[in-house]
């Protein structure tokens, strides 16, 4: 008897509702488009998707992975150099602008344990046969990029992930890292935040390593039997604490040009000031192996075969790190295709061609992507098609040691970028799987279409249809389930930062997405020399057709965004993303209240005295102070502000969309209308972020927190800084809400 899944049943449902959507879809009006101009677009869509080729892109990540090809290296600026020509055949106007950035190499990777045996670590990845790009010369060693320089030693203590809650779980058991080298685990947030806390916490420097029960032979079979972190793999990568600021660290706001005033190493802010070195789970076993002290809580455990300890004791450890800081070439391709009626409103596409090695699936499967939309819109350009608006294609240099080549870019051209810039449309690295969208809310109806019109290359059914299914299969509850069955519409995830679109989306407040597939392509790849387009093809896209997804998602929302009658911006959505924030804030707060009563209660109880824990004996958690009054106030009426404008901006713009009015004054408004979501002042602490709704998290890294300001000082418990940044943000979406309504009367 045949056995019915829940996927099965979930893939006949989506087969149906699917066909009839796109029996539809030839017949519909898109947002921003007029019948007739409907038509026309579908039309070219259509063509454009006939024009994108699995296996051109397949071709492409062979050429452009085939060496090394990091910032600054010979390899990296060939890469650039085809990226160019390749541009120019397309028909793209092409340029090249060069910057003058810092980018430290190493010199000098030393790490041994020294008592109470000794083990010098390997800090090496072997090449392997299967893989032929794996013993190249020209690769990057194993380090991590602006860690500061520096030979110390010390005893060694496993801190688990290296977040604020661990120290917190370390300081009930007594332990202080002052004066320590820690080792932590890569995972549950940016690498970055690992050194950072360990340096805030007095630590001499830090380790940090790939256990195998997050990537490694717990998950899967190892590289290059399958796709999982070998033995002797390790993640490459920045530590800059780009929260702070991204780009070049000695020229922050302004562009890293010739003859521009930089700054001393030592006064860059987001620079470290403790050494930091990746290792392999190979060279961590000695390591942890020799810890003493407790036995590690349950959940700090991984799948090495050894008991995980805390530490300190006798482990002592020997950790030298020296670099070469020097300047070097940093090579940004632009390419344009000028817009017949709007040349001066730009449509920006973009991904990163730099990589740490070969880099076949970060960045260049984006990459690839990206330049078969450009060949796409190129074929079609020759065939006498034009765009509204100028698209602009660029392939950024310098990404991965800190956003270095569109952070230089973006502070280079503010002021054009403040006047011109429609959207900013980023991909990065991509796989098999499901689409993952994040970005501006005033985006999510034009994604909402795009993702019901893409189909899946595996299911062939919608990309936005395989993605709910996924999220119904994976609902870890029955409320969950049955919230993912009836979703309706594509959300958009809020961006943290880790890629191109910061500078755009989070310092000047440019409309931005960020695209990408993925969710079946995990492996161990990442930031190591096995990277390779033998590992891509084998793993993550086997036949390209996910970069086909990609360009068809991505190439949709450009062509969309040049030729639209009225821009597809919709800030209903705005408002109903904000008015969420303002909820969660106001029950983050009340359950902070609650919690920290419940815990104080505790803590003056005898429960500690009586526990059979002796850490929680001899070491408390301390009272905290009660959760004062937040007045939300300003906040809630700014609120009532918005969702009265939104609700008359949209009314406003169905009726002028067919009328023969100029829309480009209406369209200009429309796309500079996040901008007034900007504070001058920036975020406390880290001006340069400057989006009100939108930034990486202070200790999350890539991970997003929306409404920063407030909610960061709330988690924080400054109080007095949480109350001043709900009036920012009030006042913030006031001055969104009196733009739209200008909007609104234009328009009217």
């Amino acid at each position: 008897m045949k056995t019915i899944t829940v996927q099965s049943v979930i893939a006949g449902m989506l087969l149906l509702t699917n066909g009839a959507a796109f029996a539809q879809s030839a017949f519909k009006t898109l947002p921003g488009f007029t019948d007739k101009t409907s038509a026309a677009q579908l039309q070219t869509e259509a063509q454009f998707d006939q024009l994108v080729n699995a296996d051109n892109i397949g071709k492409t990540i062979f050429d452009l992975a085939a060496r090394p090809h990091h910032i600054g290296s010979a390899n990296g600026k060939a890469v650039a150099d085809k990226v160019a020509a390749k541009f120019k055949s397309y028909g793209f106007d092409v340029k090249t602008e060069v910057f003058q950035v810092l980018f430290p190499t190493p010199r000098v990777r030393e790490l041994e344990l020294i008592s109470p045996t000794t083990y010098k670590a390997l800090l090496k990845e072997p090449a392997l046969k299967e893989d032929p790009t794996s013993g190249q010369d020209g690769q990057l060693p194993t380090y991590n990029a602006w860690g500061a320089d520096g030979d110390v030693t010390g005893e060694l203590v496993f801190v688990n992930y290296g977040l604020p809650a661990d120290y917190e779980q370390l300081e009930r058991l007594g332990i202080d890292v002052k004066g320590k080298i820690v080792i932590a685990k890569y995972g549950r947030s940016w690498r970055g935040i690992k050194p950072k806390i360990a340096q805030e916490h007095g630590a001499l420097g830090c380790i940090i390593y790939s256990d195998p029960k997050d990537d490694g032979y717990f998950r899967g079979d190892v590289y290059p039997k399958g796709a999982f972190k070998n033995e002797y793999g390790v993640q490459r990568g920045s530590v800059m604490d780009m929260v702070i600021y991204p780009g070049d660290p000695l020229t922050p706001f302004v562009g890293s040009t010739e003859g521009v005033t930089r700054l001393d190493r030592s006064k860059a802010t987001n620079l470290l000031k403790i050494p930091v070195l990746p290792i392999s789970y190979h060279d961590a076993k000695p390591l942890l192996e020799a810890l003493q002290g407790p036995v590690a809580p349950e959940d700090w455990r991984g799948a090495l075969p050894i008991t995980y300890h805390v530490g300190p004791g006798k482990a002592k450890v020997h950790l030298k790190v020296e670099n070469d800081w020097k300047q070097t070439p940093c090579y940004d391709v632009i390419a344009t295709l000028r817009g017949v009626e709007y040349p001066d409103e730009w449509v920006m596409r973009g991904n990163h061609h730099d990589a740490w090695v070969n880099g076949a699936a970060d960045p260049i499967s984006g990459l690839a992507a990206l330049l078969e939309e450009a060949k796409a819109i190129g074929e079609l350009a020759k065939k006498g098609w034009r765009p509204k608006r100028t698209l602009v294609y660029c392939a950024w240099d310098g990404e991965e040691p800190g956003l270095l080549g569109s952070t230089e870019w973006v502070e280079t051209h503010a002021a054009e970028l403040e006047e011109k810039a429609v959207v900013y449309i980023n991909s990065d690295g991509n796989g098999r799987g499901f689409l993952q969208a994040g970005g501006s809310h005033a985006l999510e109806p034009l994604m909402d279409d795009i993702a019901k019109t893409v189909t899946d290359p595996q299911t062939k059914v919608s990309v936005f249809e395989r993605r709910k299914a996924a999220e119904i299969i994976r609902a870890a509850t029955t409320a969950s389930r049955r919230e993912a069955l009836s979703k309706r519409s594509l959300s958009l995830s809020a961006l943290g930062s880790g890629s191109d679109y910061s500078s755009f989306l989070q310092h000047l407040g440019i409309p931005s997405l960020n695209l990408e597939f993925g969710g079946e392509d995990e492996g161990g790849e990442y930031h190591s020399i096995y990277d390779s387009y033998y590992d891509y093809a084998h793993f993550k896209d086997s036949g390209f057709a996910y970069g086909v997804a990609l360009a068809q998602t991505a190439g949709r929302a450009a062509l969309r965004m040049a030729n639209a009658e009225i821009l597809p911006f919709n800030f209903r959505n705005v408002y109903n993303t904000i008015n969420g924030y303002v909820a969660d804030l106001l029950t983050q707060v009340d359950q902070m209240r609650e919690n920290t009563v419940l815990e104080n209660q505790i803590i003056r109880s005898r429960a500690y005295k009586l526990a059979a824990d002796p850490q929680l004996v001899n070491f408390p958690p301390k009272i905290k102070a009660e959760v004062p009054y937040m007045d939300f106030s300003p906040l809630q009426n700014a609120m009532q502000d918005l969702d009265k404008v939104t609700r008359l901006a949209g009314d406003s713009l169905s009726k002028f969309l067919n009328t023969a009015n100029d829309h480009g004054p209406i369209n200009k408004l429309l796309y500079q209308a996040e901008q007034q979501l900007l504070s001058v002042k920036g975020l406390p602490g880290r001006p340069w972020y400057k989006h009100t709704l939108y930034a990486p998290g202070f200790y999350t890294g890539y991970g997003v927190k929306t409404m920063p300001g407030v909610r960061e000082a709330i988690e924080q418990r400054k109080w007095e800084q949480a109350q001043q940044q709900i009036n920012v943000a009030a006042d913030a979406i006031r001055q969104l809400a009196d733009h739209l309504y200008l909007l609104a009367k234009l328009a009217g």
